[in-house]
């Protein structure tokens, strides 16, 4: 261990309380800065509700537009400052991750620390990944559905902007988390907790809870959106059988 790692327990909590003070200061900092450019957040932010958007011209869809509405006095102001703090702590997290990772690293050995960056920076990536793929393929499509969905001519949609940003943000956040399945697999294998045949072994069950978990992400009744959601899914379980061991090993991170 690096001899930074000695100290007491109030030296920690101190180094601790202003790794954490810095991190929300950038995280502000980059929060401030989304909120002053609401045009262009929103603009990103909002393109998916229609036709234009670069998804849908791809696939050549017919024409179509959502209309969002406001209900509340405070609620715009509300739904701005909250999309503005969550665009800071997504632009500030690699430096929060690398502060965290600071504040541990001395109470490492050497195989330790390159197995803890292999494992943060890699989940880092993969959670961007899926946030990435549910703005630009599975919310887009979401949206295409439930928005211009009628049970009759006569019911019109008024859909409200705080219901657009919940959906977007918590669609998001559950598309991040899946694509983490990867990393969370190839620590488990390190661990000695699955393999690569008993993973190989269960792929029709996975098969079958990966469609149950696309219907519900997408809320739709085509089969084509419910394959596209969940292609990358099984992708990502395929990937995971790669990533981990063929048969039963120490049971350390090392080398991972």
């Amino acid at each position: 261990m690096s001899g930074q790692a000695t100290g007491t327990f109030w030296d920690h909590l101190d180094i601790l309380r202003w790794a954490i003070l810095r991190s929300l200061a950038v995280a502000v900092v980059f929060a401030v800065a989304a909120f002053c450019l609401k045009d262009l957040l929103f603009a990103v932010v909002l393109a998916p509700r229609s036709s234009d958007f670069v998804t849908f011209r791809l696939m050549g869809v017919e024409p179509f537009s959502v209309h969002l509405m406001n209900t509340g006095l405070t609620e715009q102001f509300l739904t701005h400052m909250r999309v503005a703090m969550y665009a800071g702590v997504l632009c500030a997290a690699p430096y929060i991750i690398y502060e965290l990772f600071r504040f541990i690293s001395p109470g490492l050995y050497a195989a330790e620390r390159r197995a803890a960056v292999w494992v943060v920076s890699s989940g880092y990536v993969m959670f961007m990944l899926g946030t990435l793929l549910n703005y630009l393929l599975i919310f887009p499509l979401t949206v295409r559905f439930l928005g211009t969905y009628q049970v009759s001519a006569d019911v019109d949609n008024m859909l409200t902007l705080q219901s657009y940003i919940d959906t977007l943000l918590s669609m998001s956040l559950i598309m991040g988390i899946i694509f983490e399945l990867p990393v969370v697999c190839a620590i488990l294998g390190r661990l000695g907790m699955v393999n690569r045949r008993l993973m190989s072994h269960y792929r029709r069950h996975a098969v079958v809870a990966i469609l149950i978990v696309a219907a519900i992400i997408t809320p739709t009744t085509d089969v084509f959106t419910l394959c596209i959601v969940s292609l990358p899914i099984w992708l990502l379980y395929e990937a995971s059988i790669l990533l981990v061991p063929s048969a039963r090993p120490s049971g350390e991170l090392k080398g991972i």
